[in-house]
């Protein structure tokens, strides 16, 4: 088949497949994974040969760069404990551990078995981060899963580069020591060089296309010279992929940011399902090549059946060993309000990242690094596949399942609505800080529309903390989304009439698109938050917060006090919790609860709505 016919053929596939999975509410990577097994076995489907070149230069650079410019550099950075010993510590343990095993069970020597479990170590980027983001798992225990997958190749391809001399050679502990301070620093320099660069051409760049461009290649201008001067290229395209994601506010146009975001995640949805589709479609390649093997099939069975038991096994080990001492050590301290600081709490972290190390492409196409002349090489790239399957379909499958019977509690709807709704409160304070500055030179109808503009948005993210199932700011989404149905209806029109420039109403049609984008994006937060009130109180770095006593008996526990006095509407309540004032939000016309604090300098107020019990302080400016 040709090979433009092969990706034409995988990408509609995948389309295909992925679709199925979501109305079905099914993992899309397992099924896709059994789908590409199935295909393998049908008569005229040619061969996918996933080689050490297309995985880790084709495919891996530009998934470890999307998953990076995604990655919280500050989360990352705040996990870095956890982290490097997952990515290294756990990768050297697992590597050693399940050498030593695959040197009992099958005739080779422990460098080819060294070499097989640095193979297995290491948890995929695509398939860890994939899998836990859609069952709902705490971001604490994501965001390590994350930091560990976008790191842990690197340790490992450095374990395989060194166990891989050792077969042929003997490797001195200065020879390893050599290899791994190269692979670091080669990897570190040359990803921070490629990101200072390409920064500083971004900020000069004032073309969007071109500024996207520079972006889709970026992860092999850090890739390939990083492997050029024997440095590690996954860590050089981590390092450049983290910087720039976490400067992009301050060297990309908002334009640009949009483009960018768009590509990436359509880059890296592809690319990601395809990895799956590609990793079954190997399954009769390999049981095939078995034919030609001297080792008999029950010792293979029994060897990869144990590989795969340990590489489990072992990571249980590890990260509970590693979370009891540090539970012991360091105290209770697990700072993150998802997760109280008992011992039970830590015990369902490492539970969970224990059952989340899905091996993926990686482990598939490093084994094919193996020397042709390896021996049993045939039988280790079946270990490798089985370890891969069995990981995606065992852990994979079950993992939901086991995030339900651990009641581990993911991130809610409304506590993320109550922190956006603080950030915007923030950002607000500060343009209205700058709009009085700029209020001296210019005319007071511009600066009104402005402030009018700035406080609608803010606003709106507060009425969606409400249990209002139709607040002012989702009825204006619809009812200006309808507007511009019917002014993208009448630029249609306008458009095929020929009366106008094309290139004038292309313009305009994008206008329209990226307002009604901003629409969709608000009313369907709406939804979720309404769907979700399980907020909990956490407890804010402000000292009012934290004094601030319970509820009071509401004064007006019918409504708003000024609003039932003069006999006006209200959207929300919120009550004072010194004197239980109950006054109307921001949204509504009076903006009562606001006016009583301004007279009576009474700090915290809490939501009087139904099922909430977030908190505002009104002399900080902060939530709880």
């Amino acid at each position: 088949m040709d090979p433009a016919l092969k990706i034409v053929a995988i990408m509609a596939l995948v389309l295909a497949v992925t679709t199925v999975a979501r109305a079905f509410a099914f993992l899309a990577p397992l099924l896709l994974l059994l789908v590409g097994v199935g295909c393998s076995y049908i008569p005229g489907i040619p061969s996918f040969e996933l080689t050490p070149d297309l995985v880790l230069i084709g495919l891996l650079p530009p998934l470890l760069y999307s998953a990076a410019l995604q990655t919280s550099l500050v989360d990352l950075y705040r996990e870095r404990g956890p982290v490097a010993r997952l990515s290294i510590l756990l990768v050297i343990f697992t590597a050693f551990g399940v050498g030593l095993i695959a040197w009992q069970v099958l005739p080779i020597g422990f460098a080819v078995a060294f070499a097989l479990g640095a193979v297995v170590a290491p948890p995929d980027a695509v398939a860890a981060t994939a899998i836990a983001r859609r069952v709902g798992m705490p971001r604490r225990v994501v965001t390590m899963l994350e930091g560990e997958s976008l790191l842990n190749d690197a340790t490992a391809l450095v374990l395989l580069t060194t166990a891989i001399a050792a077969i042929g050679e003997t490797v001195t502990v200065g020879d390893v020591a050599l290899t791994i301070v190269e692979a670091v620093v080669g990897g570190v320099l040359v990803g921070f060089l490629v990101a200072k660069l390409v920064a500083k051409l971004r900020v000069r760049l004032t073309h969007d296309l071109t500024d996207v461009g520079l972006s889709l290649l970026t992860p092999w201008l850090a890739y390939l010279p990083a492997e050029e001067i024997h440095g590690s290229g996954v860590l050089a395209v981590v390092i450049a992929g983290l910087l720039l994601g976490h400067r992009s506010p301050v060297i990309q146009s908002a334009s640009s940011r949009l483009f960018d975001r768009t590509n990436w995640a359509t880059i890296a949805f592809l690319l990601e399902n395809a990895v799956f589709l590609l990793i079954g479609l190997q399954a009769r390649t390999i049981v095939e090549d078995l034919a030609s093997s001297s080792v008999p099939t029950a010792q293979i069975v029994g060897a990869a059946a144990a590989v795969l038991a340990a590489v489990i096994l072992l990571r249980f080990v590890y990260a509970f060993l590693a979370g009891a001492f540090g539970y012991l050590v360091r105290g209770r301290r697990v700072g993150h309000p998802e997760i109280d600081d008992s011992l039970g709490s830590y015990a369902k972290i490492f539970t969970l990242l224990s059952w989340s190390g899905m091996r993926g492409v990686v482990t598939l196409a490093s084994v094919f690094l193996l020397p042709q002349d390896t021996p049993h090489r045939e039988v280790l790239v079946l270990i490798a596949f089985v370890v891969t399957a069995g990981t995606l379909l065992l852990q994979g499958l079950t993992l939901p399942w086991m995030v339900r019977k651990l009641r581990v509690r993911g991130p809610s709807a409304l506590d993320d609505a109550l922190q956006q709704a603080t950030i915007y409160q923030r950002a607000a304070d500060a343009g209205s800080r700058r709009l009085a500055e700029l209020a001296e030179s210019e005319s007071d109808d511009v600066i009104e529309l402005v402030r009018a503009r700035s406080e609608q948005r803010t606003h709106g993210l507060w009425e969606q903390l409400g249990g209002a199932d139709d607040p002012p700011s989702v009825r204006y989404a619809h009812t200006r989304t309808a507007v511009l149905q019917a002014e993208r209806e009448e630029l249609i029109r306008l458009r095929d009439s020929g009366e106008f420039d094309q290139q004038a109403l292309r313009v305009v049609l994008a206008t329209l698109d990226m307002e009604e984008t901003v629409l969709g994006a608000m009313a369907a937060r709406a939804d979720r938050v309404q769907g979700d009130l399980r907020l909990q109180t956490v407890e804010g770095a402000c000292e009012h917060l934290r004094a601030a006593p319970d509820t009071p008996p509401a004064r007006t526990p019918d409504g708003c006090e000024e609003c039932l006095r003069d006999g006006t509407d209200w959207v929300h309540l919120r009550i004072c919790l010194t004197c239980g004032h109950v006054g109307c939000c921001d949204s509504s016309v009076g903006r009562h609860a606001d006016a009583h604090f301004r007279e009576t300098g009474h700090p915290v107020m809490q939501s009087f709505e139904r099922g909430e019990h977030w908190r505002w302080c009104y002399l900080d400016d902060v939530a709880g």
